[in-house]
């Protein structure tokens, strides 16, 4: 049996975890920042850790939340400060640097970074693994320098995820945007991929051993925002948003042809 650990078993990460144990293929390693999330993970059937990654120290129990795992997937997000200066990106950067050596002396050879299309910018184009990233981000550009990092050290291999806008039963843009008027960007195409493709994108790079390589996932779903989110919002009875006469400037349309061809996977897209 595999052994696998997962650094944030938030969202995505406590679904994902739970996925891999039914297949009784893997047994999982799960890390939460809060203890009264321990039991939860505990109950799920994960062995439950509590780490926190600080741009100074790692908890002390890192090296137990790694050992004899095979594949460690971190899936944390940059915590932002609420200003776009370069001590707020270094944090993130910081945080995944200080916990690279423990890797690196840990079981673990294979790791896979969920990051984001937010690396990509907005540039009026088809966007694949061969665009030359551009962050307008300060998230952005976090994890760009993070993918780096991970990708140049040669003590693992690394796969980098970049996921599109993540939406799920319990989540979904559309109710922060009801109601609201004069939105930007009426016709710019949505990149949105759902909870459950996330779960078996990952699945499946596991288990093809899809090592060293940079994926997209986003659904090829691409209507306008316009179009997408006023529909959304009568389907779920919410007040409609209203969207700016304005025309935008941004067609960025991401492409995940590579994982549809590499993984022969398929999209479920009637969850969109």
């Amino acid at each position: 049996m595999t052994q696998i650990s997962i650094l944030g078993c938030g969202w995505l990460g406590l679904p994902l975890a739970k996925s891999l144990i039914a297949k009784k293929r893997y047994s999982v390693n799960g890390s939460t920042t809060s203890e009264n999330k321990l039991s939860i993970l505990e109950n799920a059937g994960i062995n439950p850790f509590l780490v926190k990654l600080e741009s100074e120290s790692v908890s002390k129990n890192i090296n137990s939340f790694l050992a004899k795992s095979e594949i460690l997937i971190i899936d944390i997000p940059p915590k932002l400060r609420g200003n776009n200066d370069d001590s707020s990106r270094k944090g993130f950067v910081e945080k995944i640097q200080n916990l690279i050596p423990f890797i690196e002396k840990s079981t673990i050879k294979k790791v896979l970074f969920v990051s984001s299309t937010a690396v990509y910018g907005n540039e009026n184009e088809l966007i694949t693994e061969d665009t030359i990233p551009n962050p307008e981000t300060e998230s952005g550009k976090q994890l760009l320098l993070t993918e780096a990092i991970l990708l140049k050290n040669k003590n693992f291999e690394t796969t980098i995820l970049r996921f599109g806008g993540l939406i799920g039963e319990d989540r979904h843009p559309v109710k922060f945007l009801a109601g609201k008027e004069n939105l930007e960007n009426p016709d710019a195409p949505i990149n949105l991929i759902h909870q459950n493709d996330c779960i078996t994108i990952i699945e499946e790079i596991i288990n093809q051993s899809k090592w060293n390589e940079v994926f997209n996932a986003v659904a090829p779903f691409h209507p306008s925002r316009q179009e997408y989110y006023t529909q959304e919002a009568k389907e779920r009875n919410l007040v409609l948003p209203k969207f700016s006469s304005k025309k935008s400037n941004i067609k960025k349309t991401i492409s995940s042809a590579k994982i549809e061809n590499m993984l022969s996977f398929q999209f479920k897209l009637d969850a969109y």
